[in-house]
């Protein structure tokens, strides 16, 4: 390996160690001629995937150009730039374990934003506008609307065992009207009683 800066082959390995997930081998170098201090990554060489763009051409897949979007997406935003390179190895692992050798933008695109969900909704909003080409205001609002009912859809979901668990023994007795886990309605024909009484 050459010096980027003076191009002399005499090079020393000062550290090396783990990277992205394990998925490289990060090395801090230093050349022997002139004491520039460089980094080197090594990465698993995978299967080459291409890429079938909009208009039907094709290029190699390129995950440095994920990552740019990504981070143009995530600028002052809390997401750092470990977990940015984290979301684009896992959509790169991913695409490996499937074996494909060619998937489309829009594939990419929506893995993208699938993850970016999970991250921030700022550059969830932001990829999504270059992405799917937002033409104003309205589709601002209708991908926001979208991704509220999303968030309330799994909020459901992660609360639904909450309520269809069993009482513990201190609910059980302070509520006689739950049975079996399911709360009982009062009697109907009682006319004293009234919603508000109603177990929820």
């Amino acid at each position: 390996m050459k010096c980027p800066r003076c191009g002399k082959q005499e090079i020393r390995v000062l550290e090396s160690r783990s990277a992205e997930g394990g998925q490289s081998v990060r090395r801090r170098r230093e050349c022997m001629s002139c004491g520039y201090r460089f980094t080197t990554y090594e990465r698993i060489e995978f299967m080459p995937i291409m890429v079938i763009k909009r208009d039907g051409s094709r290029e190699s897949f390129n995950r440095n150009k994920i990552l740019q979007g990504v981070m143009r997406a995530c600028q002052k935003t809390q997401v750092s730039v470990k977990q940015m390179e984290e979301l684009v190895n896992e959509i790169e692992e991913k695409l490996q374990l499937e074996d494909v050798q060619e998937v489309t933008t829009l594939r990419i695109g929506e893995m993208v934003l699938e993850r970016l969900q999970r991250l921030s909704e700022v550059a969830y909003v932001r990829f999504a506008s270059v992405y799917r080409k937002f033409q104003g205001i309205k589709d601002f609002v209708t991908e926001l609307e979208q991704l509220e009912r999303l968030e309330t859809h799994l909020r459901r979901d992660l609360e639904r065992p909450l309520r269809n668990s069993p009482p513990s023994e201190s609910e059980s007795t302070a509520s006689p009207d739950w049975v079996g886990g399911i709360p009982q309605l009062l009697d109907q024909n009682d006319t004293s009683s009234n919603l508000s009484e109603i177990p929820k």
